[in-house]
């Protein structure tokens, strides 16, 4: 039986955001932004004692995920959950873990 005869798209997805999820500072950033409804990268950087290089290579990750999203406002970037796939990433793991 191949893969993609017992993977499903659901556990594809969750996968995907366990990934994203798989590293301390990124649960830190979705915390903050599940808390407010934007953040500049700017602001993240002055809270995390971490690299600017660093940081912007978390929010990637969630970016690519689809986590978040992000907005380009020269110079700064406004960064917020992207919250139909927030919603999506967190019904899908009550369906894995029954809730």
């Amino acid at each position: 039986m191949k893969d993609q005869e017992i993977i499903t798209e659901e556990q594809k997805k969750i996968a995907r955001f366990a990934k994203a999820m798989g590293h301390p500072v990124r649960v830190y950033v979705l915390e903050i932004l599940s808390k407010q409804s934007c953040c500049y990268s700017g602001d993240l950087s002055e809270i995390l004692p971490i690299a600017k290089s660093t940081l912007s290579q978390h929010l990637k990750e969630l970016k690519s995920a689809g986590l978040i999203q992000g907005e380009t406002e020269p110079p700064k970037i406004r960064y917020c959950l992207n919250q139909q796939n927030w919603d999506l990433a967190k019904k899908n793991f009550e369906n894995l873990f029954g809730e």
